[in-house]
């Protein structure tokens, strides 16, 4: 069973993995796989900033 991600690790690895395509640490074999996973990991951290947005403005509004 596969732990859930942290928006803080995940953030962490893509700023990893910019650092190496910035860098030129990839080989042409690699930066196919690395830009994958950046990919994925936007949209990681994308969908878990809007949900955290969503239950803060649902908490807000509770209060009201």
């Amino acid at each position: 069973m596969e732990k859930e991600q942290k928006y803080e690790e995940a953030f962490a690895r893509l700023q990893a993995i910019v650092r190496k395509l910035e860098n030129d640490e990839c080989d042409i074999d690699e930066i196919a796989v690395q830009l994958k996973e950046a990919q994925r990991l936007i949209k990681f951290c994308k969908d878990k900033l809007t949900k955290t947005e969503a239950e803060i403005l649902k908490i807000r509004s509770e209060q009201d």
